[in-house]
């Protein structure tokens, strides 16, 4: 098995609010993936905690679960930690504030027969087969939204976060577990997979560079460094025009793992 890990801040000077994890057990049984993507703050939060400290709080949280305990199912998992995440805060923060700190979810587990996968919000895992298919499996409510429905973010934080008919992020309420996109393959159907925050994904979906598959066979023959380079010069020449980009931040923070099972 081949693993490899970039995560990177879209600016020097500002934490990167992503995280990103492989854990493979000593006891040799499978193992996991997990990649959260922070949702970048406005200045009122309720809570006197960063993103990062939430995204590392909960990512340490999912990683070691996930392994230890292979009876829950992956949406259980979430929940459960979600849940003592929120604990960790609650009585010093406004967990209902809208704004608390949250992130997107890909969460993988394989072991010798299996690989079960779990996707919340709009960070991205690929799946490639035997044959070389890939499939992204994506959590695509905000895709779906019309976009006059997001033009402010006081917008989407009273009508569409966290709610029905909008879309949905892992923050202090442990019942979005269920809203997950989920799923179980055989693991020999799966030669290798890769995740992706919708940093590192802006190749595709932003500068439409390549598709699904190009994006995998990228990773697959230069490494997740260079989707991320790639990705970096590719900000920097629509800086000023904004074709691609459009209102979205120039520099995203970007994180790619990819896993050859």
């Amino acid at each position: 098995m081949r693993t490899e890990v970039v995560s990177e801040p879209g600016l020097p000077d500002h934490p990167n609010e992503d995280f990103a994890a492989v854990a493979l057990p000593a006891d040799g049984q499978g193992g996991c993936l997990v990649v959260l993507d922070g949702v970048t703050p406005v200045p009122e939060t309720g809570c006197l905690h960063s993103v990062p400290w939430f995204t590392g709080r909960l990512g340490g949280a999912l990683t070691e679960l996930t392994v230890s305990r292979r009876d829950l199912t992956l949406r259980e998992v979430l929940a459960h930690t979600i849940r003592g995440t929120a604990e960790a805060h609650a009585a010093t923060c406004d967990l209902s504030h809208p704004r608390t700190p949250q992130a997107t979810v890909v969460l993988v587990r394989w072991s010798a027969d299996s690989v079960e996968y779990l996707v919340l919000s709009d960070s991205v895992l690929l799946l490639e087969s035997d044959d070389g298919l890939v499939t992204p499996v994506l959590d695509d409510r905000l895709a779906r939204l019309p976009p006059a429905s997001l033009a402010t973010d006081a917008l989407v934080d009273a009508t569409l976060r966290n709610k029905e008919g909008g879309f949905f992020t892992a923050a202090a309420d442990p019942s979005v577990a269920e809203r997950a996109v989920t799923g179980t393959v055989p693991r020999t159907r799966v030669r290798a997979l890769a995740a992706l925050t919708d940093g590192a994904a802006r190749w595709v979906e932003k500068f439409h560079e390549g598709d699904w598959t190009q994006c995998l066979g990228l990773l697959r023959k230069e490494g997740a460094g260079a989707l991320v380079d790639r990705v970096r010069l590719l900000e920097r020449s629509d800086r000023e025009e904004r074709a691609y980009l459009g209102r979205s931040k120039t520099h995203d923070d970007a994180t790619a793992v990819f896993v050859r099972m």
